[in-house]
């Protein structure tokens, strides 16, 4: 049997030991799984691959760790990722699970967050929110949740609002087929739809009364 000939820091990641078998680099290890080795240690030809697991695992998790510090994520785009970067299937699930119990992965948070950026940002209906966060495999029972204190009315006034200055001078017909059109592509029901148009429509005759007349007149 191989026997561990040294356990060596490494110096510009000290959460990683080098394990040496035999006076040779055989592998580097977390240093939670290095902290129960000691030189001289006989391993098996067994212990030799659980390390090795144990190894592999921890680089996936880095790795899955790394991808989620830009934004979070939904499990099916860490799966995805992993899968990208030829992870095995038996430790993705592994992986998969550990980052869950952890709370580095989770749908709901992660439907959550996406549907509040896209209200800061870029109000969306439910419909359109809905192909998005599906698309990254996000469960319709969790859809339903995290979209159940959506306002598609209020939503819906915001990203027309936004629009305005790209529909000024138009007929009273020309504005609201292109403002209308406008939101049917971001996904909202023709409830909402007919809400944000009239409510528009109304404040801006209410602020100029002649805001129309003229594009009207022609």
């Amino acid at each position: 049997m191989p026997v561990i000939t040294d356990l060596e820091i490494h110096q510009r990641d000290k959460e990683r030991v080098k394990l040496f078998l035999d006076d040779e680099f055989v592998l580097d290890l977390p240093l939670m799984e290095a902290a129960r080795l000691r030189r001289g240690q006989s391993l098996t030809e067994a212990e030799v691959l659980e390390l090795t697991s144990a190894r592999d695992l921890q680089q996936a998790f880095d790795r899955a760790i790394r991808f989620l510090s830009y934004r979070p994520r939904s499990v099916e785009e860490v799966r995805r990722h992993l899968v990208k970067k030829a992870v095995p299937d038996s430790l993705i699930a592994v992986l998969i699970a550990r980052l869950q119990e952890r709370g580095y992965v989770d749908d709901l948070e992660f439907a959550r967050f996406w549907i509040a950026n896209r209200e800061r940002f870029k109000p969306m209906g439910s419909r359109a929110l809905k192909y998005e966060l599906r698309q990254k495999g996000v469960a319709y029972d969790v859809l339903d949740v995290a979209l159940a204190g959506l306002d598609e009315s209020d939503s819906a006034y915001r990203a027309a609002e936004a629009r305005l200055s790209r529909y000024s001078g138009l007929a009273r017909e020309a504005f609201r087929h292109k403002l209308s059109a406008m939101l049917r592509r971001r996904g909202f029901s023709e409830y909402a739809i007919n809400e944000a148009t009239l409510r528009i429509q109304a404040e801006l005759e209410e602020r100029d009364p002649g805001y129309f007349h003229s594009a009207d007149a022609e």
